[in-house]
């Protein structure tokens, strides 16, 4: 199956997942770039506020077509409990071109947010399969287990 990991990275954790996660699946990655600087204190309150509030950002073009892969995962940072503006605006421009999905976050609680029902809604379908990550796990490399079970569900 030839596979996307589509991404967004305020702070590096969500991309080192992807890159494990294209790694184990041997698939092509996409970085989504934010026209916004999210740097500072400013900037992590400024992405919470367009999280709370599903805003769309502006985003550099994507280099590779979602249409031309039959699984397309999806990872995002929890921003304030929703999911991020960059992979939102990416949703809205993208999910129709999306054959399957998966989809994975990176955040600091242990309980599954809204983002999952934001991605889906914006999908128009449900993925194949979902998981999230906190970012202590993450930067413990204690989320090996959790990554090798959400491949094997992707099979």
């Amino acid at each position: 199956m030839k596979s996307l990991i589509v991404f967004y990275s305020r702070t590096g954790t969500t991309k080192t997942v992807a890159q494990k996660l294209a790694e184990k699946l041997n698939a092509d990655l996409e970085e989504i770039t934010d026209k916004d600087t999210r740097k500072g204190l400013f900037g992590f309150l400024r992405s919470g506020k367009q999280g709370m509030k599903g805003l769309l950002t502006k985003i550099e073009p994507t280099q590779k077509d979602p249409a031309a892969y039959d699984l397309v995962v999806i990872g995002t940072p929890v921003w304030a409990g929703r999911l991020c503006s960059p992979v939102r605006t990416y949703l809205t421009q993208n999910a129709a071109n999306c054959k399957k999905v998966a989809f994975f976050t990176t955040q600091g609680g242990n309980k599954e947010q809204k983002v999952f029902k934001d991605m889906e809604e914006l999908c128009c379908r449900e993925p194949l399969c979902k998981v999230f990550f906190r970012t202590a796990e993450v930067k413990k490399a204690e989320f090996e287990t959790k990554l090798t079970d959400f491949v094997k569900s992707l099979s």
